[in-house]
């Protein structure tokens, strides 16, 4: 059968046609799903078109003043996404901008891979079509970055916003750091090259903080990618990013893209969501479960695992950052090929693949456009390229998949006004009686695979903060299991939750997670831990639009005297 592309895919249809929706702070606050008449009463300058180089979110994302949380706008984005200049890929800058706003995104970063043609010829030669890119789509922000292969072990997303030394900084970053360009790729345990090649990675983080610290460029940060496909990103080594340049390397991503890759008809029967079709390595960290390596309703066993490493790295009382994105290279089933290579040329030579044309044939590939199944919201006060990221570095984060829900506002309250939303940090008094107050917007339309999608349950999961870990390489939080479960099968519009939290009685954290009830089961650490938590899908029979899920970040709870 054949699937013609979509028009907003067509890089000949100019994408400004595409969008009737103009950046009114109305219109925005509409697709951002803001809840009530609080929030449409709050201050949030929205200028109709963002400033080439951002605007600085005032505060430090960890509430107002007098310890009450912000009132925030969400802005929909995607923090990795691949053209045609990245090695493996296919699509224009052009298709996956105008494919992102088709699908809501306010913001997105191109995170081309590192290759000997992209230092070489790359990152200069797609500034220009970036700059090209914003001018197109001016209703969002367009961030360039690059996708990082840290030295021994996976990859990261690196970017900064717009500003005179974006590309420079992205050059010599990979230039100078890139595992894949250096050779240092080995993290075996034993091998000889490993203490080097983590070194290189810790230094490189530090290098970025100071270019920062420097004002070399106005900001930077970086998210780990698929961190358990291969299994060669160990505990002890995402601890000591994180600790190298706090504020920098901020998090990882909680789910993969890739998530086409495993619909029952499209792809081989043994693959699995997020393309987690891996078995352990010589390279891979010997201390991770056979089990860590597949997905759990499409999320990271990292984050799903209630109790596991996530929460191993949340009970130290450091907040890190879960996303979701496309990992856009290939989408399934459209009908796009790369053109033929010129004479004499290939990507070693030009930093490029050929842009593709249409077959109007079905080609093979596991990926979602940008936006059209797993999203992020960033919480901003304000708009521009730089409180977006802002708000990623505080931690202002929820994620779903398959546009589960239109929005979510998280506040853990106390008894004397004292208010944090996601990322944000209660200063409790000990024995103070909180609160937890939860809004949620019901998805109000069908999502694009035409399903108009229900939440089932919300579920409040709370972990004990201990302290820095004894063990660098310990992934295990054994004081964090679900500790609510409210049924909201049915509930439709915007309703609040108000679960009582009880005392302050020691330092702790709350996260949520929720689903469309289609599949759960005994979580990975055991029932006493999570009775109803994600579960692996067989192989082959992985449809992402039948088992979908949201994720918070966390809101950290201190005790004060």
């Amino acid at each position: 059968m054949s699937h013609p592309v979509p028009e907003w895919a067509d890089p000949r249809v100019p994408a400004q046609s595409l969008d009737p929706q103009g950046l009114s702070r109305r219109a925005l606050m509409r697709r951002a799903g803001l809840f009530g008449a609080a929030f449409a009463a709050a201050s949030l300058p929205l200028p109709a078109l963002a400033d080439q180089r951002g605007s600085r979110s005032q505060g430090n994302g960890q509430g107002h003043a007098h310890g009450q949380a912000p009132d925030l706008l969400y802005l929909v984005g995607d923090h990795h996404n691949h053209s045609v200049y990245s090695h493996d890929a296919k699509y224009t800058f052009s298709q996956l901008a105008s494919a992102g706003q088709r699908f809501g995104l306010d913001w997105m970063v191109f995170t081309e891979h590192s290759n000997f043609g992209h230092a070489e010829f790359g990152a200069a030669r797609e500034h220009q079509e970036i700059l090209k890119a914003r001018a197109d789509n001016r209703r969002m922000l367009i961030f360039q970055g690059l996708e990082w292969y840290i030295p021994g072990a996976e990859h990261c997303t690196v970017f900064s916003p717009p500003g005179r030394h974006e590309v420079e900084l992205l050059t010599r970053f990979e230039e100078a750091f890139d595992g894949k360009l250096l050779g240092y790729t080995a993290g075996a345990p034993a091998h000889p090259d490993t203490p080097r090649n983590e070194a290189h990675a810790v230094k490189a983080l530090k290098w970025l903080a100071e270019q920062r610290r420097t004002r070399y460029v106005d900001d930077v940060l970086v998210l780990a990618n698929h961190p358990m496909r291969l299994g060669i990103d160990s505990p002890h080594e995402m601890r000591a990013w994180r600790d190298a340049a706090p504020g920098i390397m901020i998090g990882m991503e909680g789910a993969p893209g890739a998530q086409a890759g495993a619909i029952p008809g499209w792809h081989p029967d043994t693959n699995i969501r997020g393309e987690y079709t891996n078995s352990p390595s010589a390279d891979s960290w010997p201390g991770y479960p056979r089990e860590a390596y597949v997905t759990y309703g499409g999320f990271d066993w990292a984050t799903a695992t209630v109790g596991g490493l996530w929460d191993a790295m949340l009970a130290e009382g450091k907040l890190f950052t879960i996303t979701s994105n496309s990992d856009v290279h290939r989408v399934a089933q459209d009908t796009w090929v790369n053109g033929p290579w010129p004479p004499g040329q290939s990507f070693d030579d030009t930093g490029h693949v050929p842009d593709p044309y249409d077959t109007t044939e079905p080609q093979p590939g596991g990926d979602f456009w940008p936006g059209q199944f797993s999203r992020t919201h960033v919480g901003v006060t304000r708009y521009g390229y730089r409180d977006v990221m802002e708000g990623l570095r505080a931690g202002r984060v929820w994620v779903d998949h398959g546009h589960l829900i239109d929005g979510i506002d998280v506040k853990v309250r106390g008894e004397h006004g004292n208010s944090a939303t996601l990322g944000g940090r209660l200063r409790a008094r000990r024995g103070e009686k909180l609160t937890l107050t939860v809004t949620v917007t019901a998805a109000s339309r069908r999502n694009p695979h035409g399903l108009l999608p229900s939440l089932e349950h919300v579920d409040v999961i709370r972990g004990a903060v201990r302290g820095p870990a004894a063990d660098p390489d310990d992934w295990h939080a054994p004081d964090t299991r679900l500790a609510h479960t409210s049924d909201v099968s049915g509930r439709r519009g915007t309703y609040t939750l108000r679960i009582p939290v009880g005392r302050a009685d020691e330092p702790f954290y709350l996260r949520l997670r929720g689903s469309d009830g289609r599949r759960h089961g005994k979580g990975f650490l055991g029932a006493a831990v999570d009775p109803h938590g994600p579960l692996p899908h067989e192989p082959g029979k992985g449809d992402p639009w039948l088992d979908t899920w949201f994720y918070t970040n966390p809101v950290f709870v201190d005790i004060v005297r």
